[in-house]
């Protein structure tokens, strides 16, 4: 029986648009392509998620990838506000799991930077009943540790919750630990997935 529905946030309870961010800038296709692979193309995104390092301390990897666009750099991400927007659907989707009795939470990978310059639409975290943020904890998916930290800090029995990311890599670890898991390619998909198992 589940009791806890698990939300990853980006692509899950938000989208991830950078590619739409980026182009407000008004750039050539050329340096857009450039500005992708040295930031959310590059395994040094990720250091935003692990929260080991500052702001300027991963745009400084970010500039190391691509030196010759450090002005296009430091000007797209001095303010990453507008890289996410919440899905209509989220909210109310939170809300109707709550009213039926099931605990919501979110597991994400997701950093402090995005967090703050994003705080306009991140509202529906204060909707949730609680989870954890990778830069928080300083593990991401799909390390196992930052799903074992959620079940300890939670009191979870891992057969007891449901897992949706968009990630299949992330989907698999959790189900190694015991964690229900959907593969989230959208709503309407994953409510009957989340049917499935019982969750209306």
């Amino acid at each position: 029986m589940i009791k806890t529905v698990i939300f990853d946030i980006g692509n899950v309870l938000t989208e991830f648009c950078w590619s739409k961010y980026f182009e407000v800038f008004g750039y050539s296709e050329e340096i857009l392509k450039r500005l992708a692979k040295a930031t959310v193309l590059s395994e040094d995104w990720k250091e935003y998620d692990l929260g080991n390092l500052g702001d300027e301390e991963v745009l400084d990897l970010f500039i190391a990838n691509d030196p010759s666009i450090e002005k296009e750099l430091r000007a797209s991400l001095r303010n990453v506000d507008g890289i996410l927007e919440q899905c209509d659907y989220t909210i109310p989707w939170i809300e109707e799991l709550k009213a039926k009795g099931y605990q919501v939470l979110y597991l994400s990978n997701f950093s402090e930077k995005v967090l703050r310059d994003c705080a306009r639409i991140m509202g529906f975290l204060s909707h949730m009943d609680g989870g954890i943020l990778s830069c928080r904890v300083h593990f991401v998916k799909p390390d196992p540790a930052i799903y074992k930290l959620l079940l300890q800090k939670y009191g979870l029995l891992a057969e007891e919750c449901v897992f949706l990311d968009d990630t299949a890599e992330n989907i698999k670890a959790a189900e190694a630990l015991g964690i229900h898991g959907i593969v989230f390619e959208n709503q309407a998909q994953a409510r009957k997935e989340l049917e499935k198992l019982g969750v209306g």
